[in-house]
């Protein structure tokens, strides 16, 4: 910066003075000191002012940076936020499809259990009729068999 050499111009000016015997002054240049420290009091505006801008950046720079953190942080929160409602859903879809599978798997064993009573029912009806039937048939074999035993023992009889 300008006026911080300038200054600092001002300061070895002194520090290189000759030193007044028993005294803390010195003698300085007056002209010397007067243009450096005029010098440096036309360079303060100027670089106080880029000084100023240099601040009012970094405090915007800052502030965009919050910003974006900020930004950056809410994404992570929603997204955090919309993995554990999947997660959720997930879970909660995963044991609606257990009790479901569960009840179906219920229902076809009623089913089943249904389907063969009605077929040992059907079978045992089948069993009672073919059962009638062989009883009906070894009557007509014994009566076709025994018709002429029957005849000689009902002729003895008599």
């Amino acid at each position: 910066m300008d006026v911080i050499d300038r200054i600092q111009g001002a300061v070895n000016l002194v520090e290189q003075a000759r030193s007044v015997p028993l005294s803390a002054s010195c003698v300085v240049h007056r002209g010397e000191l007067l243009e450096l420290l005029d010098q440096a009091s036309h360079a303060f505006p100027k670089d106080l002012a880029t000084a100023q801008g240099i601040i009012a950046t970094r405090e915007k720079i800052l502030e965009e940076a919050r910003e974006s953190a900020d930004s950056i942080i809410e994404r992570a929160r929603e997204e955090v936020a919309r993995m554990v409602s999947q997660t959720e859903i997930v879970a909660a879809a995963r044991a609606e499809s257990k009790r479901i599978l569960a009840e179906v798997q219920a229902d076809a064993k009623e089913q089943r259990a249904e389907i063969e009573k009605y077929i040992d029912s059907r079978l045992a009806t089948l069993e009672v009729i073919l059962n009638k039937t062989l009883d009906v048939v070894e009557r007509g074999r014994e009566k076709l068999e025994g018709a002429g035993d029957k005849d000689a023992l009902s002729e003895l009889a008599d």
